[in-house]
């Protein structure tokens, strides 16, 4: 594969030290995906056994290590890409910060911490993890250069978070909500490849070549049938859920987060980091709140 040159000086700021590096490098932003090992022992109405709270965890901080090990190997491949790249030029590896050896060292590190923290909790949770390890190789190596594949690949690392999370706790899932689990991701990584359009049409430079593929019109089209196949997707899992009529009355709180993200997906580049406008965008931000709450106490006492 050609590696584009790049066509413009840019401005770097000043290094950082290696073990802020290593943080960086490691994306603890991106650990808020995470949260949704969480959702078995919540929408199981679990919330006051401390026990499995552990077992939760335990999964929660092993995926992390895992991520962060899938990361590493993925910038440690795109670093000739990334170095061209306006936004993540600025990537430890890509800098120059970390050595591919010290890189490569650590993430074999994080796959061991991941494997011995998922052990105690069974076969399940082993096994769910080393597809979640599948997935993201596959990913990294293929997957995320073939178009509509690299989207469908993120939603199916996201059910792999949410039935995980319910196997470590040993307690059932709904389908429903899986699938629910699975649209959502989908609706993000198709507006994350928005954003990254708009961001590489407007800096002029050179993007993933996966991105040929797509165009604003497609990707558009492709958001508004996922964004809406999400909301009746989670107005099904309320229909079947315990206390079905109760939780009803979540739906908008569902609807606003939709409605508030594409409005924000909208004003240029702010779909390219998903994360970005999860942990910053005070509207979106007390909408979750509202939700989990809601949820919450209709859970616990039906």
């Amino acid at each position: 594969m050609i590696v584009p040159e790049p066509t413009s000086v840019y401005e770097l700021p000043r290094p950082r030290s290696r073990a802020r590096a290593a943080l960086v490098a490691l994306r603890p932003r991106q650990w808020t995906k995470n949260l949704l090992l969480f959702a078995g022992i919540i929408f199981a109405a679990k919330l006051g056994d401390f026990g499995r709270w552990g077992e939760a965890i335990a999964a929660f901080a092993a995926y992390c290590a895992a991520s962060s090990a899938s990361y590493l190997v993925n910038d440690l491949r795109d670093a000739p890409h990334d170095r061209v790249h306006p936004v993540k030029r600025a990537r430890p590896i890509a800098r120059g910060e970390l050595s591919p050896r010290f890189a490569a060292g650590l993430a074999a590190l994080l796959l061991l911490t991941a494997l011995l923290l998922v052990a105690p909790l069974g076969p399940a949770s082993i096994l769910f993890l080393c597809t979640f390890l599948a997935l993201q190789a596959g990913y990294t190596l293929a997957l995320k250069h073939v178009v509509l594949l690299d989207v469908m690949t993120i939603g199916g690392l996201f059910v792999v978070r949410a039935a995980a999370g319910a196997a470590a706790v040993e307690v059932r899932i709904s389908p429903w909500l899986l699938l629910c689990t699975a649209l959502l991701a989908l609706f993000l990584a198709l507006a994350k490849r928005r954003g990254e359009l708009v961001l590489v049409g407007a800096e002029a430079t050179p993007g993933r070549p996966v991105l040929e593929g797509y165009s604003l019109a497609l990707v558009d089209q492709l958001v508004s049938v996922v964004a809406a196949s999400t909301v009746i997707s989670y107005c099904l899992y309320t229909f079947t859920a315990r206390g079905s009529k109760a939780m009803m009355i979540t739906i908008p709180f569902v609807l606003f987060g939709v409605f508030r993200y594409l409005l924000l997906m909208h004003r240029r580049d702010l779909g390219e980091e998903p994360e970005e406008i999860l942990l910053h965008d005070l509207p979106i931000l007390i909408c979750i709140a509202g939700w989990t709450v809601c949820a919450a106490v209709i859970l616990s006492v039906t």
